[in-house]
């Protein structure tokens, strides 16, 4: 069991080397929404908008960072039906390249989604993009295709009539691709140089959104993956797909399970706090709090604090042994990004385009900069080169020190 969890750890650490400060997926390195570190400014204005780059068609996923290059997805056509990977010098934002699919699947989606709401993930060396319609594209750095699944060819009852939301994330040599819906209910872990299916398991039928989460356990240093569904959170080897542990009592279908000192927080009976099961043990459950119940955006842990907004875009800052609230500060909502964390600040962006930076303190947190976007923004932003990555359906924007 050592050496079979020294070679999933081994290509973790890989990734996090080659890519250093980068934000490779959604929700960053760890899928925790914290920066490793780099520092954005924690005072903002219009003047500290380093560059703006123009964007077409629709996108919700989030902007992903490689290096020095930007990483981004949008869809055209009136059904959605042209699928657009987009690259961006992350100092000049000039488009280096785009690359166009057709789908091959449902680009049936909500009116406040769209087919690109999935945000791409990256292994360092390649970039994996995923669409509502089930296709999944992988290309090299230079825009080069390397490989294209089109997942409703194999499984055409694999949708939902509101669109499919969840990212993807990368393990070692492993794509875990959810495609959790009404009928056709799976996730997938797909070899990343071929992408061909190393497994697959079946999971919940009901539409869901959230997306998995990384878990690198203590001890002997097994990193298993964690899908989060209507019954509950799924803890899976990602080279095998198959079951470590599971919590049967339930969670949320739009916020995700989100991991701080080897402890779960499952957007579940309001939020629960999970210690981590075993082959021979379940989870624990350490506390619920209905009151830190996380509206769209995910909850997120930082510097030793659960922070958590509702649906009146409140935030909360909670003590995460307990569950109890240490301190709340009303923001203007509503908000769909997850809240993301760097320097002792937490930036959010409410759905029309405000971006709200605050620091962060033992009895308040204090509000130090706004930005306007005046366009609608629903997708998490990214952190890399001490700046702030953010994108609507029309512009892709680097926030930077003046």
């Amino acid at each position: 069991m050592k050496n079979e969890s020294l070679k999933l750890l081994l290509p973790l650490i890989a990734v996090g080397l080659c890519c250093g400060a980068d934000w490779p997926q959604f929700r960053g390195p760890l899928t925790n929404n914290v920066a490793t570190s780099d520092a954005p400014p924690s005072k903002v204005d219009q003047e500290s908008i380093a560059w703006t780059a123009d964007l077409e068609g629709r996108g919700a996923s989030g902007p992903i960072i490689v290096g020095d290059k930007v990483f981004i997805t949008s869809t055209t056509g009136f059904k959605q039906d042209q699928l657009h990977v987009m690259c961006f010098d992350i100092k000049t934002g000039e488009r280096l390249w785009e690359r166009q699919f057709w789908a091959t699947g449902r680009t049936q989606c909500h009116s406040k989604m769209c087919v690109a709401t999935p945000t791409p993930a990256s292994d360092g060396k390649r970039i994996f993009a995923t669409f509502s319609s089930n296709d999944v594209v992988c290309l090299d750095l230079d825009g080069n295709l390397l490989w294209i699944r089109g997942l409703s060819h194999d499984f055409p009852n694999a949708s939902n009539s509101l669109g499919m939301a969840s990212s993807p994330v990368v393990v070692g040599e492993t794509l875990i691709v959810p495609v959790e819906n009404d009928d056709d209910s799976f996730t997938t872990g797909l070899d990343v140089k071929t992408g061909v299916a190393r497994w697959k398991i079946k999971r919940p039928r009901v539409a869901n959104w959230t997306s998995p989460a990384i878990l690198k356990s203590s001890g002997e240093g097994e990193t298993l993956v964690l899908l989060q569904s209507n019954d509950g959170v799924d803890a899976i080897y990602p080279e095998t797909g198959e079951t470590a542990w599971q919590y049967e009592e339930g969670a949320g279908r739009i916020p995700s399970t989100t991991v701080g000192d080897n402890v779960l927080y499952v957007p579940s009976k309001g939020l629960t706090a999970l210690a981590p099961g075993s082959s021979s043990e379940p989870p624990k459950v350490l506390w619920s709090e209905q009151k830190l119940s996380p509206s769209t955006a995910s909850p997120l842990f930082y510097q030793k604090r659960l922070y958590t907004v509702n649906r009146a875009g409140v935030l909360t800052c909670a003590n995460p042994e307990n569950g109890d609230v240490v301190w709340r500060m009303r923001l203007k909502g509503p908000f769909s990004a997850t809240p993301i964390a760097a320097a002792n600040h937490l930036y959010l962006v409410s759905e029309k385009g405000l971006l709200q930076v605050v620091q962060l303190g033992a009895e308040k947190g204090e509000l130090t900069g706004e930005i306007d976007l005046k366009e609608t923004i629903l997708a998490t932003p990214a952190i890399a080169d001490n700046s702030l990555f953010l994108r609507s359906d029309k512009h892709l924007w680097k926030i930077s020190s003046k």
